[in-house]
């Protein structure tokens, strides 16, 4: 699943971010922020009409993420539960 198929409010975690090239700045830029494996990411806000930018949350930090940018973060909304030590 990608980042950008999360409903506002929803949290999952960061599976990889995929490179578009070899020595993708982007890819890296977003590994840099904090977009690595494991990591729990949340959508805080969606512009309407599925436009730029979403909001996104790692951590204690958000960032603005425009849609291109956000769909090369793979996520699992499932693992969640699992890391946090949830039990359903």
């Amino acid at each position: 699943m990608r980042l950008t198929d999360l409903t506002k409010g929803a949290t999952a975690l960061v599976e990889r971010v995929e490179d578009a090239s070899a020595r993708d700045p982007i890819a890296q830029r977003l590994r840099d922020l904090g977009f690595v494996p494991g990591e729990p990411v949340r959508i805080v806000a969606r512009a309407p009409w599925s436009a730029d930018p979403l909001l996104v949350q790692i951590g204690s930090t958000r960032f603005a993420l425009r849609r291109a940018e956000a769909e090369r973060v793979c996520v699992n909304p499932e693992d969640v539960a699992h890391a946090s030590g949830a039990t359903a």
